[in-house]
């Protein structure tokens, strides 16, 4: 059986890694690939904000699921101290004794094979196989790749392959900046912006996709309230990127039943009180604002203001109030006072929340609804002037 062996600290895992195996198991004939994340490297230190090495094992998982020759091995996280190839190679000589291993390499981990610790017991049970990039490296690789056969008797393999010119510190950038769904894919994407991983972000057509596909009928509010929140947190001062946020998925569970809300506040760990529970337009904000930090890792500011988002609360922050009244005047809204809700929400923001509070409590007493405490207490607050 030919097993090619895969390591690296896969930080974060990528597209372009899941193409390098693909080339290696094509070139080289693999039966199985072994993926193995690096735990703690020896000859580097990891940047700041690297994930544990269980979240980059997971990580790496989900990227070569793809791929059916692939499996992915928490090897080196079992072990203590730094991760040295050979240790690894050793156990994986010891399960298969009768295999040809593969140990795949780039060009510079290849060109610097001489410093591995052990490089010499190395060697002789491994076929070092290399990742040649079209930069003219090729011929620096034969080369040295002679000096080791006569040093060490070793074999080598050429593996042609597109290598992705990006670095990982670029894939990071990438993905903090609201990019690199193509870098990585859809189901490695989603698990970065769900943990926020890197500091991933998520971009705003993705984030939306998802909103709509599961609110569909919301899409005009839902789009119209994220325009609102941008010119709003732009005139205010807001974050732009977390005020996007909140209004694309302020409400992402508006279109369930409240059996299926419900059962999302229990699985999120939320507790609506028993007006909200009964009261479809204040349990999905409840329920809205669990899934966004569960599922799409929203920041604390971000959830919150999902979460008041119908009632206001005493204390509002800039983003709250801006989520409020965007939902409030977004330009589908069509109702006698929108005009002057839309006037004050430029000239005083906090004038304009209480506005919106008095014309709520004005409508629930027509209905001869109870308007929920903390709204009343949300405008209580604003009259005592925010003390």
């Amino acid at each position: 059986m030919k097993i090619g062996i895969f390591g690296g600290t896969f930080n974060p895992p990528h597209q372009g890694h899941l193409q390098a195996a693909r080339a290696a198991i094509a070139a080289l004939a693999l039966d199985r690939l072994y993926v193995i994340p690096t735990k703690t490297p020896p000859h580097k230190i990891l940047p700041e904000g690297t994930p544990a090495p269980e979240v980059r094992y997971h990580l790496a998982q989900i990227l070569f699921a793809e791929e059916p020759v692939a499996e992915v091995l928490d090897l080196e996280l079992q072990r203590p101290g730094l991760s040295y190839t050979l240790d690894t190679v050793l156990e994986i000589r010891r399960l298969h004794p009768e295999s040809e291993l593969y140990l795949l390499l780039g060009t510079d981990m290849f060109l610097s094979l001489d410093f591995w610790d052990r490089v010499e017991e190395l060697l002789p049970l491994v076929t070092p196989s290399v990742f040649a990039r079209a930069d003219g490296q090729r011929e620096a690789i034969v080369a040295y790749a002679k000096q080791l056969q006569v040093r060490y008797g070793a074999a080598f393999r050429l593996i042609d392959h597109e290598v992705l010119e990006l670095s990982s510190t670029e894939i990071r950038e990438i993905l903090s900046a609201r990019g690199g769904l193509e870098l990585v894919g859809e189901a490695l994407y989603s698990e970065l912006i769900r943990g926020r991983y890197y500091d991933a972000k998520p971009d705003f057509a993705w984030l939306r996709e998802k909103a709509f596909l599961q609110n569909p009928r919301r899409q005009a509010h839902t789009e119209g309230t994220e325009e609102e929140a941008i010119r709003l947190a732009t005139y205010w001062g807001a974050d732009v990127g977390e005020a996007r946020e909140a209004a694309i998925l302020h409400d992402i569970t508006k279109g369930l039943d409240s059996g299926e809300q419900l059962r999302l506040c229990e699985k999120y760990g939320m507790m609506p009180d028993i007006q909200e529970r009964e009261n479809g337009k204040l349990l999905h904000a409840i329920s809205g604002a669990g899934l966004a930090r569960a599922e799409f890792g929203v920041c604390e500011a971000v959830f919150e203001a999902i979460l008041y988002h119908t009632t206001g609360r005493p204390g509002m922050t800039l983003l709250d109030k801006v989520l409020y009244t965007a939902d409030y005047i977004e330009p589908n809204r069509n109702f006698p006072e929108v005009s002057k809700l839309r006037e004050l929400a430029y000239t005083d923001l906090d004038a304009a929340v209480a506005y919106g509070l008095e014309l709520t409590a004005e409508a629930l007493r027509e209905k001869g609804a109870v308007l929920h405490p903390r709204s009343k207490a949300a405008a209580e607050w604003f009259r005592r002037g925010q003390s």
